[in-house]
């Protein structure tokens, strides 16, 4: 061709293959698995190929498909393949790290045979070039985005990414917040960065002149174009210094309104960041911005909804469950409960939901303590308002210190009790829940299991499973099975070792969903170890983080996990059997004195806390049995070995009169000399500041504190208790009771006692 509109001359045609590389226009192709085969040079350099990699055989959305639009490039591949044409515009993120948007038209390419056997793709850079059918392109986008986010930055930092820098070079979203404009999205193109104390920053209050136009937007509720006095009414004479130096050519100002409220604005502008061919916004411009501040005041709006429906709904959740521990001696504790991310209910639109998973820590008598971890099925406010009750009755029942396996069969029956009718019949939540009773000085753990993961044991050589020997059936199954089954719980005994670590978690912690793949829960639970073994040496606080981010994938389900440390080296123990008699109450007074003294305990505190061991060990020499006695549960009642069972109370109410004087039991004692099972065990326990006394015997009777009259020689002993001791109690054993206090080892410091400083 020698002039314009001149044919070619023969010897002047091109190749096929110099057409397509001199083509100023993307063409890739892919074969029908959507594997790239072929792209000429434009393509590398609008995809940003980055050189010396070889693409061939990537998938499509390896060149750089934004994540958000993979699905939409999928449909392409399915919609292409069947033989209709597809156009449509996604993001690419290209080697360099840039953003841009792509125009693409896809047909099919067809063998000798008419079949399909692959794709050929023809695209170019979006928006720059201010075509209108681009422009509603970009509309189509920013709907699409925003239809599928409800978290409120990710909806604004979604919209002002698509923006800029195919549409603006400039992007800004200012909110009111009661009667304050405060801004809160400010994106430029090609990362640049306005001079600080220029441009107003996110987090400012944004005050705009009178006559500026985005004061007149607000204030006429339309959208106005600024091109030619568009420097006459900045807001200050810096910020008007670099608007002039960036190039600032043009802007739009949007109000956004929703449900009639006026929310804030939206600003674009055009600078001289980026290249483009068209630099001042039009009328068609206007009305598309318009559209846009339409669209994204809504998504605004159901944003700031969704997250204060959110709000309350966490609130709700974490009200149920425990803030924070007290200290407790021989452990360190660390806890985590992750909310499940919003749910698609059909028919509904996206619904956040709290739920069951539940977790605590219960102090319990003489220095032990109770872990509880738990699950209860199903999500929404019914299964956390189960949860919270169910939460509360454990407590209560641990408080009274029973035993695992008897709570957790009080926790079955009250779990069928939360029953709701539905569908004429009743829902019971089906409940896993591990009830766990550990004793620091001793490293013993006994626990009933209902179902629940056993959790990791971390020490210093290894992080596994924790082998429990019982799992029973999970809380609230035995209605959904049938009225009549009878389901039993068990109760187990372990020792952990020196060091160890409990971590204790849902099944939320593995059950995820990964991006693009498949639950794998073993995967998951693998990946889990690996990860909580890195940092076995750390303390509680990080064990905890590194579980909590060990699984990748989407939460679909909430989790709650326990980190408990055991350290027993500020503890200390100290016991002794003695016999029943009046005389031993010196000796076991002796005993604890001595003790305190060695311990470091306060003088006055001592004292104090053996004048309350004389009083208990004085109600065991006064009242206890003189053969041990063991208690069994019959189908007809309560029997007691060395009692016969006739229906009627084997021993009259435990009550505390001392009537009968320490002499009158003495004499007791020299008949019944030949007796050597009558005899009690005192056991003295020290923790970090704290001591507690526990005193053993074989009588099955439980203490309550009587009103002694003015002239009663006896009753008052455990009144002394109750008002002088931190905490006091009994609970039972297997061959009779235990009564214990606790006290602190030193006194409390008054703010008028405090000692000067030097």
């Amino acid at each position: 061709m020698t002039r314009w509109g001149e044919p070619f001359r023969e010897g002047d045609a091109l190749a096929t293959a110099a057409v397509v590389d001199r083509a100023q226009i993307a063409i890739v192709v892919i074969d029908r698995f959507s594997l790239l085969r072929y792209w000429n040079p434009f393509a590398r350099e609008l995809f940003g190929f980055v050189g010396g990699r070889d693409y061939v055989g990537l998938s499509l959305l390896d060149i750089g498909i934004h994540e958000s639009d993979r699905e939409h490039a999928s449909q392409l591949a399915r919609r292409v393949l069947r033989g209709e044409p597809w156009e449509g515009t996604f993001a690419v993120l290209k080697g360099d790290s840039t953003w841009i948007h792509v125009r693409a038209q896809a047909v099919p390419m067809r063998n000798e045979d008419g079949e399909i056997d692959g794709i050929t793709l023809i695209a170019r850079e979006a928006l720059r070039s201010g075509r209108v059918e681009e422009q509603y392109g970009l509309l189509e986008r920013i709907g699409s985005r925003l239809a599928g986010s409800l978290e409120f930055d990710s909806t604004v930092r979604g919209v002002a990414g698509i923006l800029v820098p195919q549409f603006a070079d400039h992007c800004f979203i200012d909110l009111y917040e009661q009667d304050r404009l405060v801004r809160r999205v400010s994106v430029h193109a090609e990362g640049w960065m306005p001079p600080p104390h220029t441009w107003f920053d996110v987090g400012d209050e944004v005050r705009y002149p009178e006559r500026h136009f985005v004061t007149q937007a607000l204030r006429r509720l339309e959208t106005v174009v600024s091109s030619d006095y568009l420097f006459e009414n900045s807001p200050s004479s810096r910020s008007d210094m670099v608007s002039r130096q960036v190039g600032v050519t043009s802007a739009i100002a949007a109000p956004l309104r929703a449900r009639g409220e006026v929310l804030g604005v939206l600003t674009l502008a055009l600078s001289g960041l980026s290249p483009r061919q068209k630099n001042t916004y039009g009328g068609f411009d206007r009305d598309l911005v318009g559209a846009i501040a339409s669209r994204v005041a809504l998504a605004i709006d159901n944003a700031r909804l969704f997250e204060e429906e959110r709000t309350t709904a966490l609130a709700f959740q974490n009200s149920l469950l425990p803030s924070d521990f007290p200290p407790q001696d021989g452990l360190t504790i660390a806890s985590r409960y992750l909310p499940a991310g919003p749910t698609q209910a059909y028919g509904h639109g996206i619904q956040t939901q709290v739920g069951g998973d539940f977790y605590d820590v219960i102090p319990l008598s003489a220095g032990r303590v109770g872990l509880v971890i738990g699950d209860v099925e199903g999500r929404g406010p019914h299964a956390a308002a189960v949860m919270g009750q169910l939460r509360a009755a454990l407590r209560a029942f641990a408080q009274a210190d029973r035993e695992p396996a008897d709570i957790l069969r009080e926790l079955d029956e009250w779990v069928r009790r939360l029953g709701r009718p539905i569908d004429g019949g009743t829902w019971i939540p089906s409940v896993s829940c591990l009830y766990m009773v550990y004793d620091a000085w001793s490293r013993e753990l006994s626990y009933a299991n209902a179902g629940h993961a056993p959790p990791l044991l971390i020490t210093s050589e290894s992080v596994e499973a924790l082998e429990l020997e019982v799992n029973d059936r999970m809380l609230g199954t035995r209605a959904k099975a049938g009225a009549g089954e009878d389901v039993v719980y068990h109760q187990a005994e372990l020792r952990l070792p020196t060091g160890a670590t409990l971590l204790l978690y849902t099944d939320g912690l593995v059950d995820r969903t990964p991006v693009g793949g498949a639950r794998d829960p073993e995967r998951a639970f693998r990946r889990l170890t690996d990860r909580v073994s890195e940092v076995a040496d750390k303390d509680v606080e990080q064990i905890a983080e590194a579980a909590v981010h060990s699984v990748p994938g989407e939460l679909d389900d909430d989790t709650a996990l326990l980190v408990v440390r055991t350290d027993s080296d500020e503890l200390a123990l100290r016991e002794g059997w003695f016999p029943s008699e009046a005389s031993t109450v010196g000796e076991a007074r002796h005993l604890a004195a001595n003790t305190f003294k060695e311990w470091g305990m306060d003088r006055d505190q001592s004292e104090l806390a053996c004048l309350l061991v004389s009083e208990i060990v004085t109600n065991v020499v006064i009242h206890a049995t003189p053969h041990p006695v063991h208690r069994e549960f019959t189908d007809t009642g309560v029997r007691d070995s060395e009692t016969p069972f006739d229906g009627t109370p084997a021993f009259d109410e435990f009550d505390e009169d001392w009537s009968d004087l320490l002499d009158e039991v003495a004499e007791a004692d020299e008949a019944d000399a030949q007796d050597d099972d009558k005899e009690f065990l005192l056991r003295l326990r020290k923790g970090a500041s704290r001591v507690w006394v526990e005193v053993f015997d074989h009588d099955l009777r439980l203490p309550r504190i009587r009103s002694a009259a003015a002239d009663d020689e006896g009753g008052r002993g455990l009144y002394l208790v109750e008002q002088l001791a931190t905490r006091w109690g009994s609970r039972p054993t297997p061959d009779g009771k235990a009564v214990w206090f606790e006290m602190p080892m030193h006194a409390p410091v008054e703010d008028g006692d405090a000692e000067p400083l030097a």
